[in-house]
């Protein structure tokens, strides 16, 4: 049959008559060849020394004569034409008569020819087709390579070869070289064919492996239709052939083959190995694959051969085991191109355990998403299944209760809820004594109300507005207690001392019962923190029989807080003072405003010091109006108390509505009268101990005031005294002891160990050196002041220069200047040989740099530390000073005088010089703070220098 393929090619080429003698011997040994070759419908393999020898003969031919005999023996004409239809198919030669008969009759089932040589070129991109395997689908849709399919189908030659891509991303259903595909595939028959005109789908089904043996082959499909020569076009024709069977045979022994012409190679190999092993392991691994997935095995039973068992059919198994792996497109292809059947069924061993393994995570992951999912839709279907029951029983709840309102109105028991709403208002209102204008608004609101669907938000809304209206207290006062002695004990028994507060509180009842009306005020209480300032009011609310109230304005910052919001807000509510009325159910009660000197500053939302304005304008507070409530609000009859511990921060206009009251800090015997009388009692009763178990000695109180509770107010003290019987209370609970003395001795057991323990920087203040006394927000506190000289970088007839350190606000830096500029001319008049500050470079520091420190009262300390380091001379020891300074040395009145001659007794300071306009303030002090003080006071800084300098005489003011 081949001997007459090349012999009918050879007639079809008459150019190639010159060395045809030499061809035609060629291709006697070339049919010798296919003589040996046994067509089957197994699988062939190359063997290499035949493939080697084919690969020379065919190079021996030109290729465009290969074209020409391929296209003559596919033409049909002449005996070889009339030989090759027969290759074709039986049936074809009819097909070709017929060949605009109905296409799926050249489908219909042949018999599949064993040599096939020029067949359609399909391209696959993912997978390989594997031999034997059963209908795989695919779609093309390349005009050219649709119309090659469909003619040769009418042809009756539904035949293809399936390649894969080398490049998997390569969309191209056809190719231009065969460089861009593998060069084995498999030959596939078209059992079913759908024409859909731009698109044409083909189910295939693989017999057998094929090799390309056109490498470069221009496009072969012209020959058909047009012998013209063209450029390089897309490959739509290939030439293919069978690559040999491969026979194996299950025996250790030697199996000689004999006997053709043609000895360069053997068709016939052996094979010395066993299969069995490696087959069963392989059959295994499948049988472990498709018990994990079930579509493996819908796989599997689809390409079963019913002829053959797998086991024996070792190269069908190697096949079908690559074809159910998801191994790569390469591995898979290097599976079909091996020709060695124990390498082959190694790689397919390798790709099926990793398979495998593959299989069992999938598994197990999808085990666990499965359990996960079970979860939770058996969790939804039970939070469906309880909101379903919940929804039942709610509707049911609702229908029975509509029945029940339904029968209860027939019966006149029951009025509707919108009626019984507005009855309950007009109850609430019976109560009170509502203004005329207030009384308005709530009957034109409950109006409204009447004509509004219950389940409206607005209906809402307005409920909740007459709900506020009804409920202030309107015309309901707390009866005012005009008892002065009542009021007296009430306040002495919760406060020790604060004099100046209790007095204007019996002056404020004084005034209501002379004028037999209660008024209301505004006061204010500033002062350190600890003083009982807070503490105070509530007193005050108890001794007047007054409703009591407080809320923090520290860090507020919008002014709904205090005036409310608009009702148009969704969650609107009042502002702070109407709350207060509703809870206190009162007009008159007693407020306290706490915190007021840090109230928020300016922002988006307002300013709510501004908002206080009115609140605390005893002219404006009687017509308060509420954003919520928008109805005027008589506020006159409250008393409202604030509380600051500094007013600088404090609002000019708003700190002129107030009447303000200093509240001072303690010094060491009011400490000890109030710890005595007040905290260790109170202090004993929340911590249970009985009276006479834990005693604390008058000695070990004072040594607690001095080095461990320095402040002004007694709130260290309270928790210091609370450490003491806490560790008291265990050691007696613990069994240590049965009684505890506090004493001196064992103070530090209890609360450690002391923390102030000098009282002043300087025992003994040299030249430049001299001590002053200040004001600070938590009480006074002693300082010294530091003047020396420093090198000088310049000449010494320039004028001499100053630094200052020390932490200093602005005020007082002009103050060193003031106290400067009258040093040099008090020393250059008192003592014109003296030079010094002309030309001296000084340098004044104020100790404690990391503490601010500003204001006037300290220029008579800054004028004595220039004129001491001028002098050489140290000042008067023992003595602390305070007083402003002028530039002529006039001693101006300073503030703070009870707090700044506090702190110089807690110095142990036995003089202390003022300014002459403070005198009045000193003799208001308590005596024992100015017991054992030896006190002057100074109008002109020349009288402070003879108390300073006593030694030292000068001229006096006059002179």
């Amino acid at each position: 049959m081949a001997w007459r393929l090349l012999r009918g090619a050879l007639i079809a080429a008459p150019e190639f008559v010159v060395g045809k003698a030499e061809l035609l011997g060629q291709a006697r040994k070339f049919a010798t060849v296919c003589a040996v070759l046994r067509c089957s419908s197994n699988r062939k393999l190359w063997n290499t020394d035949f493939g080697s020898f084919r690969n020379n003969w065919c190079i021996s031919f030109d290729s465009h004569f290969w074209g020409k005999a391929c296209c003559a023996s596919f033409s049909g004409s002449g005996e070889n034409g009339s030989n090759y239809s027969t290759l074709g198919g039986e049936a074809s030669s009819q097909a070709a008569k017929n060949e605009h008969d109905d296409p799926a009759a050249a489908l219909a089932p042949v018999v599949v020819p064993n040599v096939f040589p020029v067949v359609p070129l399909l391209l696959v991109g993912r997978r390989p087709v594997f031999p034997k395997t059963t209908l795989t689908i695919m779609h093309i849709i390349n005009p050219s390579l649709i119309h090659l399919i469909r003619r040769k189908v009418k042809l009756g030659q539904p035949y293809a070869g399936v390649f894969l891509k080398k490049d998997e991303n390569n969309e191209k259903e056809v190719i231009e070289s065969l460089n861009e595909i593998y060069n084995v595939g498999t030959f596939v028959q078209i059992r079913e064919m759908q024409d859909f005109g731009d698109r044409l789908g083909m189910v295939l089904e693989g017999h057998r492996q094929e090799h390309d043996s056109i490498l470069g082959e221009p496009d072969v499909a012209k020959f058909e239709t047009d012998d013209s020569k063209n450029d390089k076009k897309p490959i739509l024709l290939v030439e293919t052939e069978n690559l040999p069977e491969l026979k194996y045979e299950y025996t250790e022994e030697l199996k000689v083959s004999i006997g053709y012409e043609v000895v360069e190679m053997s068709l016939c190999q052996v094979i010395l190995f066993s299969f069995q092993a490696m087959t069963q392991e392989i059959l295994k691994t499948v049988r472990d694959i498709a018990a994990i997935n079930p579509l493996i095995r819908e796989t599997i039973m689809q390409n079963l051969p019913t002829t053959q068992r797998v086991v024996d059919n070792p190269v069908f198994l190697s096949d079908l085991g690559c074809m159910l792996t998801s191994a790569k497109a390469e591995e898979m292809q290097n599976v079909l191109e091996e020709m060695n059947i124990k390498s082959r069924l190694m790689m397919v061993l390798g790709l099926l355990k990793k398979e495998l393994e593959i299989s069992k995570l999938q598994a197990k992951i999808g085990k666990m998403v499965c359990g996960f999912v079970v979860a939770v839709v058996f969790v939804e279907c039970r939070i469906d299944f309880q909101v379903e029951d919940k929804v039942k029983q709610q509707h049911k709840k609702h229908l029975l209760y509509e029945q029940l309102k339904a029968i209860k109105k027939e019966l006149g028991v029951e009025k509707e809820d919108k009626d019984a709403v507005v009855e309950k208002f007009q109850e609430r209102l019976k109560e009170l004594n509502v203004p005329a204008h207030v009384k308005e608004v709530i009957d034109e609101e409950l109006q409204k109300l009447s004509f509004l669907d219950p389940h409206s938000s607005e209906f809402n809304v307005s409920r909740n507005y007459l709900d506020w209206l009804t409920k202030m207290p309107w015309g309901r006062q707390t009866e005012e207690n005009f008892d002065l002695s009542r009021a007296k004990t009430v306040l002495d028994n919760d406060h020790y001392g604060m004099d100046d507060v209790k007095e204007r509180i019996f002056e404020f009842i004084a005034v209501s019962k002379m004028k037999g009306s209660v008024q209301g005020k505004i006061i204010c209480l500033h002062g350190p923190p600890g003083v009982g300032k807070t503490s105070i009011a509530r007193s005050i609310a108890t001794a007047l029989n007054r409703e009591y109230f407080r809320f923090s304005v520290g860090g507020m910052t919008d002014v709904a807080e205090i005036k409310g919001h608009r009702r148009t807000y969704v969650g609107s509510m009042p502002g702070k003072i109407i709350q207060c009325l509703k809870k206190v159910m009162s007009e008159n009660p007693l407020i306290l405003i706490d915190e007021i000197d840090k109230i928020g500053h300016a922002s988006y939302h307002g300013d709510p010091t501004s908002a206080l304005l009115e609140l605390l304008d005893p002219q404006q507070n009687c017509n308060f109006l509420d954003h919520y409530l928008d109805v005027a609000v008589d506020l006159s009859k409250v008393l409202f108390i604030c509380t600051a511990n500094v007013i600088n921060t404090i609002p000019e206009p708003l700190r002129d509505r107030m009447e303000m009251i200093e509240v001072s800090g303690y010094v060491a015997e009011e400490k000890l009268n109030i710890a005595k009388k007040y905290l260790i009692p109170q202090t004993m009763a929340e911590c249970g101990i009985k009276d006479g178990i834990i005693s604390i000695e008058n000695n070990s109180l004072e040594l607690l005031i001095k080095q461990y509770c320095r402040e002004s107010g007694v709130r260290n003290l309270r928790k210091q005294i609370e450490k003491i019987l806490r560790k008291g209370a265990y050691k007696l609970t613990s069994g240590q002891a049965e009684r505890l003395v506090i004493t001196t001795e064992n103070l530090h057991e209890y609360v450690g160990k002391p923390i102030f323990i000098h009282d002043r920087l300087y025992d003994y203040t040299p030249p430049g050196v001299v001590m002053g006394m200040a004001w600070t927000g938590m009480g006074g506190s002693t300082f010294f002041i530091e003047t020396s000289t420093r090198k000088s970088q310049e000449s010494a007839d320039k004028e001499g220069s100053m630094v200052i350190t020390g932490h200093l606000g602005d005020v007082m830096k002009e103050s060193v200047l003031i106290a400067h500029t009258f040093a040099k001319q008090f020393v250059s008049k008192q003592f014109p040989d003296n030079r010094f500050l002309e030309s001296a470079q000084l340098h004044i520091h104020v100790p404690q740099g990391g503490v601010p420190k500003d204001g006037p009262s300290a220029g008579c300390t800054l004028v004595s530390s220039i004129i001491s380091l001028a002098l050489g001379k140290s000042v008067r020891q023992n003595i602390a000073m305070t007083g402003e300074i002028s530039l002529t040395g006039k001693i101006l009145p300073v503030g703070g005088i009870k707090e700044k001659v506090i702190a110089a007794r807690r110095a142990e300071v036995t003089g202390i010089v003022l300014p002459e306009g403070n005198r009045n303030d000193f003799f208001d002090l308590p005596k024992f703070i100015a017991n054992g003080l030896e006190v002057h006071f100074v109008d002109h800084y020349s009288d402070l220098f003879k108390i300073l300098f006593p030694s030292m005489e000068i001229f006096s003011q006059s002179d």
